[in-house]
């Protein structure tokens, strides 16, 4: 028998605490920069959702990222690196940017229903590049995937997923995204992320 888990939402449609994940994915699902977490017991789950979600959120990322457990030649860590992760294809999807300097999530996006992992290499980058233009960053962005990067350069998600009633919601990201860059400039370099010599990249979900 499956060991029962409590799910904490600190930020999503509804924060709290629920006991299955259909009930959380309700609050989640969709949900800009979602921020939750499964616990073992209620007591944990109760402390956490009173508690900083970056205490629980963090330590989590820090484990999963080798990369950057040592200083390692040629990466640039006033950075942000971005990554994406989808359980099926298509399946869930989610995507985030993580400061390479100190490993601290900037961004988190997702799960989104019916998505495949190139889509959400895209719009992690688009993500980012609107972020640093926002702010008048200049940092770099580093990115694992290729076909993420080329897309960005062709300013089009070249993407065979078919658009259905589940996945509404990627496909709006999609467009916003080609939207962007159609009309922005950005001076951000693309640079890909070397995971031979590297390690995973600091974005990574520690989900393989």
């Amino acid at each position: 028998m499956a060991k029962k888990k409590y799910y904490v939402v600190w930020k999503g449609v509804t924060p709290g605490i629920y006991t299955n994940w259909d009930e959380c994915k309700a609050q989640v699902f969709g949900y800009e920069s979602a921020q939750y977490k499964s616990f073992s017991s209620l007591e944990e789950a109760n402390k956490a959702f009173r508690d900083n979600p970056w205490k629980h959120l963090k330590s989590k990322k820090v484990q999963t990222s080798k990369s950057i457990s040592s200083p390692a030649k040629g990466i640039i860590y006033e950075s942000i690196a971005v990554d994406a992760a989808c359980s099926g294809n298509p399946g869930l999807l989610e995507y985030r940017g993580v400061y390479v300097a100190d490993n601290t999530e900037i961004f988190h996006i997702g799960p989104l229903e019916d998505g495949t992992n190139n889509i959400g290499e895209f719009l992690a980058i688009v993500h980012a590049l609107a972020l640093l233009n926002k702010n008048g960053k200049s940092e770099p962005i580093y990115s694992d995937s290729l076909n993420a990067i080329k897309w960005v350069e062709n300013k089009k998600c070249n993407t065979k997923l078919e658009k259905t009633d589940k996945n509404i919601a990627i496909f709006d990201l999609i467009y916003r995204a080609e939207k962007w860059l159609e009309k922005n400039s950005y001076s951000n370099k693309i640079i890909k992320w070397e995971t031979k010599k590297w390690g995973e990249i600091p974005a990574d979900f520690g989900r393989k």
